[in-house]
């Protein structure tokens, strides 16, 4: 299940964010969205979790909690926001 990250601190680093989910179970892959031009964070990321079960876990234990400063969303992730991160 593809799960994406909003209102991430921009300093977060791509490790920390993996860290939050593997508590919950297997993470497959996790990356924070970057400005192509400067390289900087765009705030939000996704997480990719084999296992729903263990995907809606993590999403309404993480959803709303503070993680470096910042207050983040976190929901299953639908193509709209993916289509957002390729323009």
């Amino acid at each position: 299940m593809k799960i994406i990250v909003l209102n991430l601190n921009r300093n977060l680093e791509q490790k920390k964010l993996e860290k939050l989910f593997v508590k919950y179970g297997k993470v497959d892959s996790c990356n924070i969205v970057t400005d192509k031009a400067t390289g900087r964070s765009k705030g939000f990321g996704f997480v990719q979790m084999p296992d729903e079960s263990e995907a809606a876990v993590a999403i309404k234990a993480l959803h709303g909690t503070q993680v470096s400063g910042n207050k983040i969303r976190v929901k299953i992730s639908d193509n709209k926001e993916e289509q957002i991160t390729n323009v």
